[in-house]
């Protein structure tokens, strides 16, 4: 189990050396997470090596959000002081959030009933 959390570890710093290395807009443990997801298309599963850690991180994942709740009490004059900006960007982003997966979704039904029509022929 320790090795599996150096290997998500690992995937995490090699995700902040390609940010900081490209100078990505994105930040470093989302690149991790897609570096390990990568790793593990190309692999085709996911060993019991790196699940283990991965199911015991889930299971506190509400651990998680407690820093960034202390970041919200903290900066509470901020927010409160751009609130209509934030609520424009939670909107909008939403909106758009669900627009693009209604898109998605759309597309690969169509494909899905296509492949369903020529195994039928």
């Amino acid at each position: 189990m320790l090795i599996g959390l150096m290997v998500l570890l690992i995937c995490q710093l090699l995700g902040e050396w390609v940010v900081l290395a490209l100078e990505l807009p994105v930040p470093g443990p989302v690149m991790g997470m897609v570096l390990l997801l990568v790793g593990l298309v190309i692999k085709r599963q996911v060993p019991d090596l790196i699940r283990q850690p991965s199911e015991g991180l889930l299971r506190h994942l509400t651990l998680l959000f407690v820093p960034a709740g202390v970041g919200l009490m903290v900066h509470a004059e901020l927010i409160a002081a751009e609130w209509l900006i934030i609520m424009v960007a939670l909107v909008v982003s939403t909106v758009v959030t669900v627009l693009v997966t209604a898109l998605v979704l759309k597309r690969l039904t169509r494909k899905l009933d296509m492949a369903a029509l020529e195994e039928r022929r």
